[in-house]
């Protein structure tokens, strides 16, 4: 029960975030309009909705110990991430708070296929290093998910200066 509403939460947040952020006020809703260009660029179909595979990285069977291989295994899961979501394939991710179930972090995939899902995480060096395991699930969400990489790098500030 826990691990649904922490996953239902985290997707619907996800979601209203995207769209809040280009909402109109309620005031002008009714005067909103359809923009294909948007819906194009988000891939939705005509209920503003898409594919997704929503993707569960859970503790794996090997601890890499702390040190020089831990820290670049992890260097190596925030880059793929950076470029799977400039790719266009990863509209989401993000950690779990510490759960006992072993939840460690969520990937939301705009592929049609978990076979799809599945190739790209096998590509992740937490996975290849056997520290996270995956569980894959279809999802059918709202297809302003895909704005939520281009909303986050306005959010980033940028690095401090040394």
């Amino acid at each position: 029960m826990l691990r649904n509403t922490l996953l239902a939460l985290a997707v619907g947040f996800a979601s209203a975030a995207a769209f809040a952020a280009d909402s109109p006020s309620p005031v002008n809703a009714q005067a909103t309009k359809f923009d294909a260009e948007l819906a194009r660029k988000t891939g939705a179909d005509a209920n503003g909705m898409r594919r997704y595979v929503l993707v569960i990285l859970k503790t794996g069977p090997t601890r890499v110990p702390d040190g020089a291989k831990r820290d670049a295994m992890f260097a190596g899961h925030f880059a793929n991430m950076e470029r799977l979501a400039k790719e266009g394939k990863l509209a989401l991710a993000g950690p779990f708070a510490k759960d006992p179930d072993g939840w460690r972090g969520l990937f939301v995939f705009a592929v049609d296929s978990i076979d799809e899902a599945k190739a790209l995480t096998a590509t992740d060096p937490v996975v290849v290093n056997g520290e996270m395991v995956a569980e894959y699930h279809a999802w059918y969400g709202s297809a302003a998910t895909m704005l939520i990489p281009e909303l986050h790098e306005k959010l980033q500030a940028p690095p401090a200066k040394e």
